[in-house]
């Protein structure tokens, strides 16, 4: 047996505090999943609301939350992590409440607004704490792991509430839902037993490094790539799949199999990680994905729709957990909050990008040039890594 396989054995990857915050994170996304994929119809059936308009509404939220992403990670590095952690993720369970009272489409949207803030700063702190909480020689391995609470609950979330709504016809209790469990994932949060770390100091009050990592220039340039052809496909799969291949309701199986693909290699990739293999586990996901993108824009039938999913799934779950390992180990531990929040800011922009481009293709040149858009910006980022980040990375990490 080697040191390292010893030490490994001495340090349980599932440890107390990690196994807290994984099931918080996993409270974060289901009540907010519970949700999500049922607003448009909430606000047309309630308010009267047309697609423009329920657009606009639902659109603030992702807006706040990029904004707020940068101010996050410099909390959360600035000051006691806990009380961060406490403070964001009690304001994103107070204000699924804050719902229920919302009787006007104004004031729902104001109110799904301000949401995003706690979300993206939740996220930002909840992931930093998991850092922290987890022995070096396990990190790698504990951050792949930490995505399959958001990938288990993003599967079952938007079932459950489709059979309940079913079920009772009743918007109110997926409301009350969604606030208990985020109530239950802040009182797990609210036990944690951390120790006390160095805070930010004598660095200049004006100082770009405190909200982006400028390190990971090269690494967040190509994420923006990743996440514009995620933005693009996520947005108009269930339109283009119901207008022009006959395929009603196949957005759900489509998500159930892209989930089941990042279950899958976030599990396989995250061993991997324990052996030290960041790089080759990016190679490895950007290169399934661009061929998942491939296969969307070229196949126009179920085959290509459902098997797209799968591949699609399979890359990113072995992307994103090394991508943010890359992020991590190119910052001192001072500044985890910051590399974690400049991923997600890599990510919240090509999707918005995504979403945006996608739609404007779309509208003039149709579904299908949309899609190859989302390949060739796909190519060109795994391009950028193949050419550049993976050397640079390699050059300039620090552990």
């Amino acid at each position: 047996m080697t040191v390292e396989e010893k030490i490994e054995k001495q340090e349980p990857l599932w440890n107390r505090n990690y196994l807290k915050v994984w099931v918080a994170n996993f409270m974060i996304f289901f009540s907010f999943m519970l949700l999500t994929p049922l607003l448009p119809l909430y606000l047309k059936e309630t308010f009267g609301a047309d697609k423009q308009m329920i657009g606009i509404v639902l659109s603030g939220y992702t807006l706040l939350a990029l904004l707020i992403r940068p101010f996050s990670g410099f909390f959360v590095d600035s000051f006691p992590r806990k009380k961060v952690l406490l403070l964001f993720y009690g304001l994103f369970s107070l204000l699924f409440g804050c719902y229920l009272l919302a009787g006007s489409l104004l004031w729902f949207a104001v109110v799904r607004t301000l949401h995003g803030a706690p979300f993206g700063a939740v996220t930002v702190s909840n992931s930093t704490v998991a850092i922290d909480v987890l022995h070096p020689s396990r990190r790698a391995e504990g951050i792949g792991y930490y995505g399959l609470s958001n990938n288990i609950a993003s599967a079952i979330a938007p079932a459950l509430a489709i059979y309940i709504l079913h079920l009772t016809d009743s918007f109110e209790l997926l409301f009350w839902l969604s606030l208990a469990t985020s109530a239950i994932g802040f009182s797990i949060n609210a036990s944690l037993k951390l120790n006390q770390r160095e805070l930010i100091k004598d660095k200049p009050k004006i100082s770009l490094d405190r909200f982006f990592l400028l390190k990971g220039w090269s690494e967040a340039l190509t994420m923006v790539c990743f996440a514009f052809s995620y933005g693009v496909i996520s947005t108009y799969v269930a339109i283009y799949g119901k207008e022009e291949l006959n395929i009603s309701g196949g957005s759900a199986l489509f998500f159930m199999l892209l989930s089941i693909g990042l279950i899958l290699s976030r599990l396989v990739g995250s061993r991997t990680l324990r052996q030290g293999k960041i790089v080759q586990n990016a190679s490895v996901g950007i290169s399934i994905s661009v061929i998942g993108y491939l296969l969307f824009a070229l196949l126009h039938n179920p085959i290509g729709y459902y098997g797209s999913a799968l591949v699609i799934g399979l890359g990113n779950g072995h992307m994103w957990p090394a991508y943010q390992n890359m992020f991590i180990n190119l910052a001192p531990h001072t500044q985890r909050g910051t590399a974690n929040s400049s991923i997600l800011i890599s990510w919240d922009v090509g999707l918005g990008l995504g979403v945006l481009v996608g739609g404007v293709v779309a509208e003039h040149f149709g579904y299908h040039w949309a899609f190859w858009t989302a390949w060739i910006v796909n190519v060109l980022g795994v391009t950028g890594f193949f050419s550049y980040v993976r050397h640079s990375f390699l050059r300039d990490k620090l552990r």
